[in-house]
């Protein structure tokens, strides 16, 4: 690869001042990248490093399931830049997820609800289990964190997946765990503890909307699938 710093290229072609010129979605990964990381390392410019990174991690989505410590560990980067990497990466997330509290956001489809939690649930490393409560216009009351690790029937306590339902006397809950593998198809195990949870809310008067296997990109609705509903 040939080497240019980027101060010897033309000041129309170098990401600062393309982005002030055309703005930051013209720009690619790389090039967004290399704003945050400023500086690059003799042998390879900001653009070279931060695509790099890219490669290195598999992309964007990479970075983001990168502990802080595997970015720090790169060549050329080190702790401020990590920390401008994945500060950036997180506040992504905040702005995608501020809807405000007067504006809360209703779930009509599966995919509403899967837009709520893919975007941090890719980045983990390990399974882990949340609870979406929606009141009885299905809008999000809270998202409920509940378990990490292997999750099956025998090791989820189903009445925990309802408590803060109880407390808060939500109209009805979303199921949600990911497969940290990429692969949103749902395992043996995952349709007995959807069957486990949808008998429960029966009983508790609480409607369990879906479950959602997420995996890398995609998605998989149990509901759809008649996976565990039987039934309904």
């Amino acid at each position: 690869m040939v080497y240019y710093r980027i101060t010897d290229w033309e000041a129309s072609e170098r990401p600062r001042e393309r982005l002030a010129e055309i703005g930051a979605q013209a720009l690619s990964t790389a090039e967004l990248l290399a704003i945050l990381l400023r500086t690059g390392l003799p042998g390879e410019n900001a653009v070279q490093l931060g695509q790099r990174l890219l490669n290195t991690f598999g992309g964007l989505r990479g970075l983001h399931r990168a502990s802080f410590s595997e970015v720090c560990a790169q060549h050329g980067v080190g702790e401020a830049k990590a920390a401008q990497i994945k500060a950036a990466i997180e506040l992504g997330k905040r702005l995608r997820d501020d809807d405000g509290e007067d504006d809360r956001r209703a779930i009509h489809s599966p995919a509403d609800a899967a837009d709520l939690v893919m975007y941090e649930m890719a980045g983990l490393v390990q399974e882990n289990l949340w609870v979406i409560l929606t009141d009885t216009r299905n809008r999000v009351m809270s998202i409920e964190k509940l378990y990490q690790g292997s999750l099956n029937a025998s090791t989820v306590r189903v009445a925990e997946l309802f408590r803060a339902a109880i407390i808060r006397t939500a109209a009805s809950i979303l199921v949600v765990h990911n497969h940290p593998s990429g692969d949103p198809t749902p395992s043996p195990e995952d349709i007995a503890l959807t069957r486990a949870v949808v008998q429960a809310g029966r009983l508790l008067d609480i409607q369990v909307l879906d479950h959602l296997v997420i995996g890398r990109g995609r998605f998989v609705s149990l509901k759809e699938r008649g996976l565990g509903f039987d039934g309904l």
